[in-house]
């Protein structure tokens, strides 16, 4: 993380993985004995199960993204449903996990259309595999001040430079927004320079 961009260095984000391998339930357990836990995500994959905590940076990044983003809907007149990070989970596929951001576009379906990820520090390459597993068609991963974004093609993802989703969306202008240190006035410049 280059701790110079951003306004925001208090807490950060860590990852621990749980050694061995575990079964569904063993997950499901340990998940039922942590939902009182504020603040701690915890994910399934192929048996591994992973924790993390959430930093102020990384919380701030994802909510000015979220911001960002409901704007260029209202100005374009997309119809979404924002469902931010609710678990995206099948038993069937071993797989359960969180999103920072989620949408729906247009109308709700089994997954959204559109996830977000934030990596504050490098991020996991098996990460895209759960999305994959789900079939949510475009996920963007921001990290060092850029977005990364893949596009579901067939049964894989491939990295695109435009969203298939959003195609008008100007990448350039929010990324430069979502870096700028005044939360106003990066909604002033998005705002007026997005319509």
């Amino acid at each position: 993380m280059s701790v110079a961009t951003s306004p925001l260095t208090l807490s950060e984000s860590q990852n621990f993985v749980l050694p061995g391998r575990h079964s569904w339930e063993d997950f499901k357990t340990i998940q039922a004995a942590m939902e009182q836990r504020s603040g701690l995500r915890i994910t399934y994959f192929d048996g591994v199960i992973e924790f993390m905590t959430l930093g102020e940076y990384h919380e701030s990044i994802k909510s000015m993204i979220a911001i960002l983003l409901g704007i260029y809907f209202w100005q374009e007149e997309i119809q979404f449903i924002p469902v931010g990070s609710a678990t995206r989970e099948s038993r069937e596929k071993l797989v359960s996990f969180e999103p920072d951001e989620s949408y729906y576009l247009g109308e709700q379906k089994e997954h959204p259309d559109l996830a977000i990820e934030v990596n504050v520090t490098s991020g996991s390459p098996k990460k895209l595999e759960k999305y994959q597993r789900l079939g949510i068609q475009e996920v963007w991963i921001w990290q060092d001040g850029k977005f990364s974004i893949y596009s579901l093609e067939g049964e894989r993802y491939q990295e695109a430079s435009t969203s298939k989703l959003l195609p008008d969306l100007d990448f350039t202008l929010l990324e430069e927004c979502v870096s700028m240190p005044s939360r106003l006035e990066a909604i002033q410049k998005f705002t007026a320079q997005s319509k």
